[in-house]
């Protein structure tokens, strides 16, 4: 169980007691948006898991989570602004990615305001900019362009980790540099951007003492990045490889070589989107899914396998970090709940030898 469901001082507007998953009006104004009281059975299964492992979702303004996540049938535009305490009042849901970062920088103070609204071991997963990690921008009408500020070191440490850092403090989870699929011409020049992106590692402020859970993590779309020479400029930055389950890349069977290379390491693991769909299925996905209350498509394979890996980081007393987003199987929340099944029923093997499953 979590410790708090609300920080110490959170503002007026989202105070509330929370005793054993029913909301309890405070004194002070509640936010308009109640969490769905959360059943015995998802408590237990909550407290079953390790501390080290963190399940959330790819944001949380999903009205079709009524139900599961919320109390009520809440607007988007409601959930966007109000949603995130009663979000974090969910036993299973204890962090969550922030993919709006990736569209738009956001500054210390909207980091602050996003802490705020959590409890103490709440932590954040989140995107670094497009303006530092795609390759390519379009640029007013004439197409895709080179972009001046891919991987530039000076802008990813100011403009990305310093804020996350200044404004999230010790609820910063894991920093996720996800490099957008690379044109042709750059992936024939492997060496020239891993020297790049080992020049932006080493470049970042450290994220200890401030966020002592803290890790940056490296996710790609492009299956020639999977090598050896990345894990090796990933180890001597101290980051880690992000688990990208997404259509445009190998199955997580075929990326777990890059968690042995790693190991022992933190795991942050996205599970974006279900293989059936293709490359570019997010619409199919999201027009098939859509409200998100169901498991349409499961994935007992993927959850298997990442369970197992997620177990025995876990057992090493390494940080878990998973972000599941609709387009996996239909519906984050449950899936996030049957990926908990799969780790409680796996009884945490504290010695395990063989920490990352073999093939």
């Amino acid at each position: 169980m979590q410790e708090s469901l609300f920080p110490t001082d959170p503002p007026n507007d989202v105070k509330a007691d929370v005793r054993a998953g029913q909301v309890i009006a405070s004194t002070h104004a509640q936010s308009p948006v109640l969490p769905f009281p959360s059943a015995a059975e998802t408590r237990d299964l909550a407290s079953a898991l390790p501390r080290e492992i963190r399940l959330g979702t790819s944001s949380w303004g999903f009205p079709g989570w009524a139900g599961l996540v919320w109390a009520d049938v809440y607007t988007t535009k409601q959930l966007a602004r109000d949603g995130l305490p009663a979000y974090a009042c969910h036993p299973l849901l204890r962090t969550v990615s922030l993919d709006r970062a990736f569209y738009k920088p956001l500054s210390a103070h909207e980091y602050a305001s996003l802490a705020a609204q959590v409890p103490d071991d709440f932590r954040f997963v989140v995107k670094a900019p497009s303006a530092i990690s795609d390759a390519m921008v379009r640029d007013h009408g004439r197409g895709l362009q080179r972009n001046a500020t891919f991987l530039d070191p000076i802008a990813a440490a100011h403009e990305f980790v310093q804020p996350a850092l200044d404004g999230l403090g010790p609820k910063l989870g894991a920093l996720v540099f996800q490099l957008s699929p690379l044109p042709s011409s750059m992936l024939l020049r492997i060496p020239e951007l891993l020297e790049s992106l080992a020049t932006m590692l080493a470049a970042l402020p450290p994220l200890r003492p401030t966020a002592p859970d803290g890790v940056v993590a490296v996710e790609v779309r492009n299956a020639e990045l999977m090598t050896a020479e990345l894990a090796a400029v990933l180890k001597a930055a101290g980051a880690t490889y992000c688990l990208g389950l997404h259509a445009k890349m190998p199955g997580i069977s075929d990326q777990l070589p890059m968690l042995r290379a790693l190991w022992p390491a933190p795991l942050v693991a996205r599970w974006n989107l279900h293989q059936r769909h293709g490359a570019y299925g997010y619409d199919s996905a999201k027009d098939l899914y859509e409200p998100f209350d169901r498991l349409l498509d499961p994935d007992p394979e993927t959850r298997a396998i990442l369970s197992q890996v997620m177990a025995a980081t876990a057992a090493a007393h390494l940080p878990v970090y998973v972000t599941i987003n609709n387009k996996a199987e239909g519906s984050a929340p449950l899936s996030v709940e049957a990926l908990a099944e799969a780790v409680r029923e796996r009884h945490i093997l504290r010695t395990d030898p063989h920490p990352v499953p073999k093939r």
